[in-house]
């Protein structure tokens, strides 16, 4: 653990001195969280924009509201819509610092005599796929809890209250978004250590979020509705490409080709 510890620390020294990468991991996250939060609010400060009978709103929104006031179920669609934001900010963050992580301390030259340590491959990609996932899960978990916070300033409904703080929405955010961003850690880090250029690592790396942007897009055609037990599956499914991706970036992380041959 001494060794993880170290190479964390050495990780976090070296990352939080660029100025992007303060930027995703604090304002984004702010960004991201005070814009739902502004929606729901111009919402409620035109209320009359939101009426009628519950039947005359699209199938799509019906379909996760039930039989409910118009504008609660409004704020519920609303609200829905903003969930896979939590979802993807602990996989977006994190891949400033994994993608930099392998390739640009080649760069640098760092990474070689760190690599001729005693330190295990197991132990240096641990401790610099911690050094990303921890940032992001907390810049998450944060922006989670100041959105809650946040809802009874801009009058959001008892309903909408309650579906925030329902387990689907603890379950997103509170086990779904750790394992994505272990996945999107655990990729970049694999990408990283085979390219020689900081931002292609970066480019192919963010290409992960091009399923939760499917996912996005299917919640609001009312083709996909998240529900506990389809994250509790997808949690699973998680778990298992975690566990591979790990294996896999031991394998194809090579000490030797970085020492000697990696241009």
């Amino acid at each position: 653990m001494q060794r993880i510890q170290t190479i964390i620390d050495k990780e976090w020294a070296e990352v939080f001195q660029n100025r992007i990468v303060i930027f995703t991991v604090s304002a984004l996250p702010l960004l991201l969280t005070l814009l739902p939060l502004g929606i729901l609010f111009a919402t409620n400060q035109n209320p009359g924009s939101v009426s009628g009978d519950i039947a005359d709103l699209p199938p799509a929104m019906v379909r996760q509201c039930g039989p409910i006031a118009v504008m609660d179920c409004f704020q519920i669609y609303l609200l829905n819509q903003f969930l896979p934001l939590f979802m993807m900010m602990p996989l977006f963050i994190p891949i400033a610092i994994a993608a930099y992580s392998v390739v640009g301390e080649k760069t640098t030259r760092s990474l070689e005599p760190l690599l001729a340590t005693p330190i295990t491959t197991i132990e240096l990609l641990i401790g610099k796929g911690l050094a990303a996932v921890i940032p992001a899960v907390l810049a998450t978990w944060a922006s989670f809890l100041l959105f809650l916070a946040g809802l009874p300033l801009v009058r959001a409904s008892s309903v909408a209250l309650l579906t925030a703080f329902s387990p689907v929405w603890l379950a997103a955010t509170f086990l779904i978004g750790p394992l994505i961003s272990v996945l999107s850690v655990n990729f970049a880090l694999i990408v990283s250590s085979r390219v020689s250029d900081p931002r292609v690592a970066e480019q192919i790396s963010g290409a992960l979020i091009v399923p939760l942007l499917a996912l996005v897009f299917g919640q609001i055609a009312g083709v996909i509705v998240l529900n506990l037990q389809l994250l509790l599956a997808a949690a699973l499914v998680l778990v298992v490409l975690d566990v591979a991706l790990i294996y896999a970036g031991a394998r194809l992380f090579q000490r030797e080709t970085i020492l000697t041959k990696w241009k």
